[in-house]
């Protein structure tokens, strides 16, 4: 019984991954149509700042070629994140209680719009702040001119940083949610959090004070949403909710009393 629900569920796991791939697949094809345009305008921040005269420069022979599809191949994962989220909702959905289900739908929306709204903020506000400083602060002699493959892994970083950021009110609802903690404990914690937020800029940007200070600042004020928002709509378990899980539980263990009843039937008695 426990090799055959072993085996059911890997090949599910398998049925989500094949169908995961196959969305990226899908909207990666029409993106790779336009990939040059995809990366100009990802270049358009940086193209704006550099001085008159300049431009980007590929230091690879293959660069040209393969850098745009790079990104248009990101782009196509961005966009197929509310299906991926959809596909592991939907392997892990048996396993969850009724009220537990109820909240899956509004985090995956809010937790995609979220993302998406980090990728925005960087791109936005970040990038012509970061790329302005930067090409004011060469020294004299010094021509800027950043290579596509470089400009590509910096901005991809950066969106990754940011978009993962800008999850920091779904993971604190979701503390307080499964009693981890309570909204008080974590208002307590504010400076702790703090100094976590500049920390986390530290690791996930580039070496530079000023992104490091873009992201830690948002993550701040997105930790204040999360807290007002946990303090606003999560309330305690009410009854009927420990009464569920209290079911679930036991229903769980009567499922497991009676795989281990059929088994020790099943096995031939030994002889005198």
């Amino acid at each position: 019984m426990e090799e055959g629900s072993l085996i059911s569920h890997l090949l599910e796991l398998r049925d989500r991954l094949l169908r995961a791939i196959l969305a990226i697949i899908v909207v990666f094809i029409p993106l790779a149509l336009v990939a040059n345009e995809l990366y100009e305008f990802l270049a358009k921040p940086l193209m704006e700042q550099l001085p008159e005269g300049t431009s980007m420069i590929a230091t690879e022979p293959h660069a040209p070629f393969f850098v745009p599809f790079k990104f248009a191949f990101a782009v196509a994962f961005a966009v197929t994140i509310p299906y991926l989220l959809y596909q592991m909702w939907a392997f892990v959905a048996p396993g969850l209680y009724r009220h537990e289900k109820r909240m899956v739908f509004p985090l995956m929306v809010s937790s995609s719009a979220l993302f998406y709204l980090g990728i925005a903020f960087s791109y936005y506000v970040v990038f012509p702040l970061v790329f302005k400083f930067f090409a004011n602060s060469a020294p004299e002699g010094v021509a800027v001119m950043t290579d596509i493959s470089s400009y590509l892994g910096f901005v991809l970083k950066l969106f990754f940083a940011f978009g993962i950021a800008f999850e920091v009110p779904i993971a604190t609802i979701l503390l307080v949610k499964i009693g981890v903690t309570t909204p008080d404990a974590l208002a307590q914690k504010r400076p702790y959090i703090i100094i976590g937020a500049f920390i986390l800029g530290m690791l996930l940007t580039p070496p530079d004070i000023f992104s490091q200070t873009m992201l830690a600042i948002p993550v701040w004020i997105l930790f204040e949403a999360g807290l007002f928002a946990s303090r606003k709509f999560i309330k305690p378990k009410d009854e009927d909710e420990e009464n569920e899980e209290a079911e679930f539980d036991m229903d769980a263990e009567f499922e497991a009393a009676e795989n281990q009843l059929e088994t020790l039937d099943s096995q031939p008695e030994e002889g005198p």
